[in-house]
């Protein structure tokens, strides 16, 4: 996961407690939310300026194998353009990004129905992290979270205290203003890991199914660390 001081609450991928099941963090030194998203999101994920950047994931990914970790996430959804790349360095199953959720979100919803994705910065969403996932751009529509003050306070600007009642209506404003904007919107997918939190008080905003990195990781688990059912026959 990147690294920062800023809070993660329950529901952030970052906070062990957010999952009942065991986790292992590793953080990578050096990469913060603005380097993560901005610089290495703007680089050609096919150039070595890409690869020498990306590395230290690579390594941290390999290190949490070592350690015995049956899958791997990442806490940042614009590791999409990670994706391939930590396939590659690992032989566990990889979840680099919530966004993964979006093609399976989008084929249960109707045709005419569109699934809407709230992203730390939309600006930085590009095409490329798109279809690194298998995102068709025509299935979504997109909004970020600038403009917020107490966000980039905390995301970007990795301060160390946490408003939790004006994140949570920032969040809950933007996710009014996408439906409103795009009434065909059927379901809410929450890119960014620190969104979570607020994932209870969106849906009770809007109405609509409301997915997030949560969803992916418990996926992931559930999946690799099956356990026998119980019950009367």
């Amino acid at each position: 996961m990147i690294e920062g001081r800023f809070p993660r609450p329950p529901g952030a991928i970052g906070n062990a407690a957010t999952f009942p099941f065991p986790v292992m963090h590793h953080v990578v030194r050096g990469f913060s939310g603005s380097r993560m998203v901005r610089d290495v999101g703007a680089l050609d994920p096919d150039s070595p300026a890409f690869l020498d950047a990306i590395e230290p994931w690579l390594a941290g990914a390999r290190h949490l194998e070592d350690q015995g970790c049956r899958a791997i996430t990442t806490s940042c959804g614009f590791a999409a353009l990670l994706q391939r790349h930590l396939l590659e360095a690992v032989s566990v199953p990889v979840f680099a990004s919530s966004l993964m959720l979006v093609p399976f979100v989008a084929a249960t919803l109707r045709p005419t129905r569109r699934v809407g994705v709230v992203t730390a910065e939309a600006a930085s969403l590009s095409a490329r992290h798109l279809r690194a996932v298998g995102i068709d751009p025509a299935t979504i529509h997109v909004i970020g979270m600038e403009g917020c003050p107490e966000f980039a306070a905390t995301a970007w600007q990795d301060r160390s205290s946490l408003d939790l009642d004006a994140a949570e209506a920032e969040a809950v404003d933007v996710a009014r203003r996408l439906v409103a904007a795009a009434p065909d919107t059927g379901a809410i997918l929450l890119e960014c890991s620190l969104l979570p939190p607020y994932a209870a008080a969106i849906q009770e905003a809007v109405g609509l199914p409301v997915f997030d990195f949560t969803h992916l990781v418990s996926l992931a688990h559930s999946a690799c660390a099956r356990t026998p059912f119980a019950g009367l026959l």
